[in-house]
């Protein structure tokens, strides 16, 4: 029985890896490594955030970002956007060098069996372990505005749908969102010879601002401190206090998470975005409906208008919501057990990110109505990663010693029988992030 199976290898998922193997746990990390950025963001796009917050985590401090740039003979610089494909490169950098071998298999169901669980995958037969950190990333928890379901599935897709955007050139195409993905998506279709719009219900779009240099008086860096989420002290307490906000008030923890760091664009996209994209603001989706191959929007604008915009495919750059009943690879009736956090679509979770249920942990999103808005981005890997080990060491002590066990990490490991790079497309459990 292993001490800990980590499910998801995205940069969450590595860097739990990597710091549970540190600590001489016996770990297996399952599934695909960095999938939501290799698969899931079309070519072209750039990291919003600033290279010196978008680091994985390894114990020892080491296998940052900048030097994975180091070997390539290149620099990540603070207020030069770097390529997501870049960073897609150093996860799987970090994997090679910080983390555990990833075992790319397609986890289907995670049950609780003693006082463990086990681990059914696609490819092979079960494993069992003593704890369990989910940290699947986003997919899961794709969002969608309602009036979008009424369509059949060719006339609209999610802005995380789409690995290549060349193939909507020559089409109008309508772009629901006000924040990056939306600017970005818009922007990029504009580029590849596409004929986009953007809607959005928000009255304005909002646009981040040229960042600070790192190298400032210090009254203004004072006023106004650098954090891996964005200049200010609000943003500061965000990112570097996880903690602090878990000490919050069920109610308040939740407003934050949703509202904190509201929908904006990068400030080196508004050049890109504005010349090319035409905007419907304040506009309300009502209703969608299919004609013929085409699908036709009816909008309500502020003053309560109503307007039509047709177009040849609709793409939801909507965001994710972190909700524990679309997480349908862990068994349904632990699932129902779960303590959750104010309106019950994510987890409650203790200082060392367990749930209710004893040895189970999460990381992500789904943590982000406890933890904070910084469970929403790279930077908030280092915080989770070292308290989540933490957490799985003092479970893993009160539950006595394994029996077997020698309290080191494993020389060698066993691989999943089966594995393979990737799953069937179309495979009902998403890939593991």
């Amino acid at each position: 029985m292993e001490d800990l199976v980590v499910i998801g290898a995205g940069p969450y998922g590595l860097s739990i890896a990597a710091h549970a193997a540190g600590a001489g746990l016996n770990v297996r990390l399952l599934g695909r490594p960095m999938a939501s950025w290799r698969d899931h963001m079309p070519d072209g796009m750039y990291l919003k955030s600033e290279p010196w917050s978008s680091n994985l985590s390894a114990p020892d401090g080491r296998h940052t970002l900048a030097d994975y740039c180091a070997t390539r003979g290149t620099v990540a610089e603070h207020g030069t956007p770097l390529p997501i494909d870049t960073f897609s490169a150093y996860g799987m950098w970090f994997a090679r060098h910080a983390a555990p071998e990833v075992e790319e298999v397609t986890v289907t169901e995670v049950t609780p069996q003693g006082e463990g669980f086990r681990i059914r995958t696609a490819e092979g037969p079960p494993l069992l372990a003593r704890t369990v950190a989910l940290a699947v990333g986003v997919m899961p928890f794709v969002q969608y505005p309602e009036a979008l379901r009424e369509l059949p599935p060719g006339h609209y897709s999610h802005s995380s749908g789409h690995r290549d955007l060349a193939r909507f050139a020559g089409q109008e195409v309508a772009v629901l969102g006000a924040g990056q993905a939306a600017l970005e998506t818009a922007a990029l279709l504009a580029e590849q010879g596409a004929r986009p719009s953007l809607v959005a219900r928000r009255p304005r779009l909002n646009w981040n601002t040229v960042p600070q240099p790192l190298g400032r008086p210090p009254l203004r860096a004072l006023r106004e401190p650098h954090s891996g989420l964005g200049t200010g002290w609000r943003s500061w307490v965000w990112s570097e206090l996880p903690w602090a906000v878990r000490r919050l008030p069920a109610q308040s923890r939740e407003r934050i998470a949703a509202t904190a760091l509201g929908p904006a664009g990068a400030w080196w996209l508004r050049d890109r975005f504005e010349p090319r994209v035409p905007v419907l603001l304040g506009h309300e989706l009502r209703r969608a409906a299919a004609v013929g191959e085409r699908t036709r929007l009816e909008l309500t604008a502020a003053d309560g208008q109503s307007v039509a915009l047709d177009a040849a495919h609709v793409i939801a750059a909507t965001g994710f919501s972190p909700d524990l009943a679309r997480l349908e690879l862990l068994d349904a009736g632990l699932r129902a057990a779960l303590a959750t956090v104010g309106s019950g679509r994510a987890p409650d979770l203790g200082p060392g990110f367990e749930s209710s249920w004893p040895g189970l942990f999460f990381a992500g999103l789904l943590t982000a109505p406890s933890f904070g808005p910084s469970m929403r981005f790279v930077h908030g890997a280092g915080f989770t990663a070292g308290r989540l080990v933490r957490g799985v060491r003092k479970r893993l002590g009160a539950r006595g010693p394994r029996p077997g066990s020698s309290g080191g990490a494993r020389s060698g490991r066993v691989a999943v029988p089966g594995r393979r790079p990737g799953v069937p497309p179309g495979h009902p459990k998403t890939y593991l992030r």
